[in-house]
């Protein structure tokens, strides 16, 4: 059986990894005002954090149409597929899962290829991270119940943790959920949030970007036994960092992702945070 991985963009797997994974990404779009742009196909991440900053236009978002999935699964199908495993943004978030579901059924109904898709209740190198591991599998020879299951077990147990600049464009962009919490507090704190189940919760605010990036790394820290670890950053910079903290407590590879045009329009600039898989389900 071969079984081929879809994800949408805000998966941030960088084009490179997803090439040799056999990964298919569908874009999101980007849009500032009139202006359209696919998500890591038009507009890359240093070209939409320069835009974001200089313009005075709100970049709006919306999900990967239906036949954008569509044609998704029938590319890795055209290439050899017989099974086919999508990952997709949290469905809280985004009308992605929904579509991709869609999408699913018509072209299986179509082909007779089984295609699974998966909400991963959760944005960015959270969701990349599973379907990196599973795509490796599945070049490896696992089957779909096999990536599904082990996909399933992973999403389960991540935690994503992330230290913000400013609330202002999660507010902006409606995601910002049960983060209001957070809103109207002391000026220039750093609000400390954390993706989970679909949604943008509040974890506590932070005085510093520096002391934010620390509570971040002291929080993925406690969560016990590892079993892999990201860091997703909207700049080198903050990459840096990430990786300076991460590595007080992880010796193991990280796989880093950046925060894409999609994320980053919720995210802001400034954005950055650790995702781990811990070995045993959280509370």
């Amino acid at each position: 059986m071969t079984v081929r991985i879809v994800v949408d963009s805000t998966s941030d797997i960088p084009h490179d990894r997803a090439q040799a994974l056999g990964i298919e990404v569908a874009p999101l779009v980007v849009l500032f005002g009139d202006e359209e742009f696919r998500d890591g196909v038009d507009l890359t991440a240093d070209e939409f954090y320069r835009k974001l900053t200089s313009s005075a236009v709100t970049p709006t978002t919306s999900a990967p149409s239906v036949g954008t999935f569509q044609e998704a699964y029938r590319k890795v199908i055209r290439e050899g597929a017989d099974a086919v495993l999508e990952i997709s943004l949290a469905s809280k978030l985004s009308a992605t899962y929904g579509n991709a579901t869609q999408a699913a059924k018509t072209v299986s109904a179509e082909t007779g290829v089984p295609i699974e898709v998966i909400d991963s209740g959760t944005v960015s190198g959270g969701f990349g991270m599973p379907a990196e591991i599973v795509a490796r599998e599945a070049q490896q020879g696992a089957s779909l119940e096999q990536v599904k299951a082990h996909a399933q077990s992973m999403l389960a147990r991540i935690r994503l943790y992330a230290a913000l600049d400013t609330l202002e464009y999660l507010k902006r962009g409606g995601r910002i959920g049960s983060a209001r919490a957070l809103l109207g507090s002391l000026l220039n704190v750093k609000p400390l949030i954390e993706v989970r189940e679909g949604q943008v919760l509040p974890v506590e605010n932070v005085r510093t970007r520096t002391k934010a990036q620390e509570r971040v790394g002291q929080i993925a820290s406690s969560l016990g036994q590892i079993e892999a670890v990201a860091v997703v950053r909207s700049s080198d910079a903050v990459g840096e960092q990430f990786n300076r903290i991460t590595r007080t407590f992880w010796d193991g590879p990280i796989y880093e992702y950046v925060l894409g045009p999609v994320v980053g329009a919720h995210a802001g600039p400034g954005a950055g945070g650790i995702i781990v898989i811990s070995q045993d389900a959280q509370g």
